[in-house]
């Protein structure tokens, strides 16, 4: 065989080789993968997605802000803990801050957020947890500690002008266990509690 018919065959070996394998993994192992999910898990499989009515109003995955247009945070909503992803909770920039415990900016950010945390809910320096003053890793946390929503409950109450007891109870009714029972801590998701939260009204 001559070394333009070797190459020429060689080539249009590699071809049908990457065509096979395209569509054995590019298509239909893909497909494959899709339908067990869509099947098997599809709110998972589709984003856990979280809706109001008929509209998509985020993800129990991903936290959101409760601020105003100046970024100002909305009394009559329970606040997440802080974010370092862009300008607060971007999932296209996902990200903690990486200061260590002894940065300088990092332990002045904490003490300003202490401060303003405890004075807008008038309560002690002492009285607040440390999710409500520092970001998680991927800065897209969605959940918060039972103290730190129920740091909150007289405030949202207040504003809302509801009964702290019945604030207190769906703040309660929200709280999800430990992953199978011993992982990690128990956590309040702020997304679903503001929409449980809208619906008391």
């Amino acid at each position: 065989m001559s070394t333009t018919g070797a190459a020429a065959r060689t080539h249009w070996v590699a071809i049908r080789a990457m065509l096979i394998f395209t569509l054995v993994l590019g298509v239909a192992y893909t497909a494959v993968v899709t339908g067990i999910g869509q099947l098997a898990l599809p709110a998972q499989a589709n984003g856990s997605v979280i809706r109001s009515g008929d509209d998509v109003v985020g993800s129990s995955l991903i936290g959101q802000s409760f601020t105003d247009a100046a970024g100002t945070p909305l009394p009559e909503w329970f606040q997440p803990r802080p974010s370092a992803a862009g300008d607060g909770y971007d999932a296209g920039a996902s990200s903690g801050s990486n200061y260590g415990p002894e940065n300088g900016d990092l332990i002045t950010a904490i003490a300003e957020r202490k401060a303003q945390v405890a004075r807008f809910n008038g309560v002690s320096l002492d009285d607040v947890p440390a999710d409500a003053v520092t970001a998680s890793a991927s800065g897209l946390d969605p959940h918060i500690s039972p103290e730190y929503a129920l740091l909150q409950v007289a405030r949202v109450a207040s504003e809302r002008g509801l009964a702290q007891s019945e604030v207190r109870d769906l703040v309660e009714s929200r709280m999800q266990a430990r992953d199978l029972g011993y992982m990690g801590e128990p956590t309040v998701n702020v997304l679903q509690l503001n929409l449980a939260l809208a619906e008391l009204e």
